[in-house]
């Protein structure tokens, strides 16, 4: 695989028990707007309609992105930044400008 079709560093970070539910609950409202999208497709529903549910569960990503990029520059950033690694902001720009494609 190629690293366009995948970004992992290997590193891994400890969430608090609130951020893991909170991220894992969006996930699966997403999770159920695909499956929603899968039985519009199956149920041979209008093109439009198909579309702006794509289109919300795009929207949900783009919110849980937010979330969770807000929650690595408040910790694993930062932390970095404190101890002396300012790698960690070379690798935020690069995530932030594959986000941004």
């Amino acid at each position: 695989m190629s690293e366009e079709e995948i970004y992992h560093t290997g590193k891994h970070k400890m969430r608090s028990p609130e951020e893991k539910k909170a991220l894992l609950t969006r996930l699966k409202k997403i999770e159920g707007q695909i499956r929603g999208i899968e039985k519009m497709v199956d149920d041979d529903m209008y093109c439009p309609d198909i579309l702006m549910q794509v289109s919300a569960a795009t929207s949900a990503l783009n919110s849980f992105n937010k979330v969770l990029l807000a929650c690595h520059i408040k910790s694993c950033v930062t932390n970095d930044i404190k101890a002396g690694n300012e790698e960690s902001v070379d690798e935020l720009v690069k995530i932030m400008q594959k986000l941004m494609k």
